[in-house]
């Protein structure tokens, strides 16, 4: 099997594929030129999605893809090929992801960021510190990252609740709803993580009616993605009260606009897009397992349904 690798840590990604399968035929690249030139003689593909997209564009196309990341938006915009097999990341992300979550929930809890201002103020700051047990989260995006997340969680004692695109059920969640049942849950719960894919359907959902619903005490968290929040309702609905505050992964533009009004937002913290990056380890081998199944005629992990995006 021939393939391809189009990513910025291309020779990593080579060297580690070469070490875990050395029957396959890799062929990589840090030159665009070079990557159009190697596509068409290559059936398989392992990279980034941006990078992959401008492949497609090109005229070129796989038969089979495999992102390195867990949101493939790039490869959906309109004009480009769906008549390939394409799988996304699964599996790889739930630990980090979980991590990323608790630092900054605990990070709440434990009032860090206020303490570190009692600190700078030369103030000594007794007030105790809280905890997560007993707290009610509410994970609005219930997939593999989502599932992961919430296991991760369960061990602090929180009461687990979810949002799908469907209702469900699902352990280790007390509840699982569908998308329309969000303003119901956000008022009933201390912690709103966002893990939801981009999709027409979660595009604008976090607006100022939904935040009006939110638990006044409530974080909201979003590393899912940025288009599924009204930026502007989310900086207003923080400067009337109606949560205590956010923490953004993950914007509409990336980087931030150096005018944006996140930068300066009353109780939100920007994180750059760092929650949950890919371990190349990890993906290689994922990779290689969907290698196998590919060439055995197998399913593969995390395969895409064009019709859903996901």
């Amino acid at each position: 099997m021939r393939v391809l690798i189009v990513e910025q840590d291309h020779a990593n990604y080579a060297r580690l594929l070469g070490e875990a399968a050395p029957d396959l035929e890799i062929l990589t690249s840090g030159d665009s030129a070079e990557l159009a030139r190697l596509a068409p003689q290559c059936p398989v593909w392992l990279g980034q999605p941006d990078l992959l997209a401008t492949l497609l564009r090109q005229g070129h196309k796989p038969q089979w893809m495999q992102s390195t990341w867990a949101g493939i938006t790039p490869l959906l915009a309109e004009g480009l090929p769906r008549d390939y097999r394409l799988s996304r990341a699964v599996g790889i992300f739930g630990q980090v992801m979980a991590e990323y979550m608790l630092t900054y929930m605990l990070g709440h809890e434990r009032e860090v960021l206020s303490r570190l201002v009692s600190q700078v103020e030369r103030r000594w700051d007794d007030r105790p510190g809280l905890t997560l047990e007993g707290r009610k989260v509410l994970i609005v995006g219930t997939g593999d990252i989502g599932l992961r997340v919430a296991q991760f969680l369960q061990p602090f004692g929180v009461t687990l609740y979810g949002v799908a695109s469907s209702a469900r059920e699902l352990a280790p969640f007390v509840e699982v709803a569908g998308l329309d049942e969000l303003p119901r849950l956000v008022g009933q719960v201390d912690y709103v993580l966002n893990l939801l894919p981009d999709t027409p359907a979660t595009h604008d959902i976090y607006d100022a009616a939904l935040f009006k619903c939110f638990n006044p005490s409530a974080l909201f968290i979003n590393a899912g993605r940025g288009v599924a929040v009204v930026d502007a309702d989310l900086v207003e609905a923080l400067k009337q009260g109606h949560l205590a505050g956010a923490v953004i992964d993950v914007c509409r533009q990336e980087p931030l606009p150096q005018r944006h009004p996140f930068w300066t937002a009353w109780g939100l913290l920007l994180t750059g897009h760092s929650s949950a990056p890919t371990s190349p380890l990890a993906m290689v081998r994922l990779f290689v397992e969907n290698a196998r199944a590919y060439a055995a005629g197998q399913a593969v992990r995390g395969e895409v349904d064009f019709a859903r995006g996901y």
